[in-house]
């Protein structure tokens, strides 16, 4: 089983969300990331090895470290403010 984490900033970001609506939606598409990590979109450049998965309107971040097999959430963002 995946070992999952979740940084600081993500929480934090998490419980600013209001609208109940979206926060099922995010935790609905984090556990298919749970089960499926390699499910979200590769970055590149500078975000290397991080991978991304959007769930309107905002983007989950997330690494994958396969070799430990950890799951490390690291940020979620409004897509108009990236």
């Amino acid at each position: 089983m995946v070992t999952v984490l979740f940084d600081s900033s993500f929480e934090r970001t998490i419980k600013k969300i209001k609208n109940n609506k979206i926060k099922e939606r995010l935790k609905k598409q984090i556990k298919k990331i749970v089960f499926s990590p390699g499910i979200g979109k590769p970055m590149r450049y500078t975000r290397k090895n991080t991978r991304e998965f959007y769930v309107s309107p905002y983007r989950l971040s997330y690494i994958y470290i396969k070799k430990d097999n950890k799951l490390i959430f690291l940020d979620i963002y409004h897509k108009d403010k990236q």
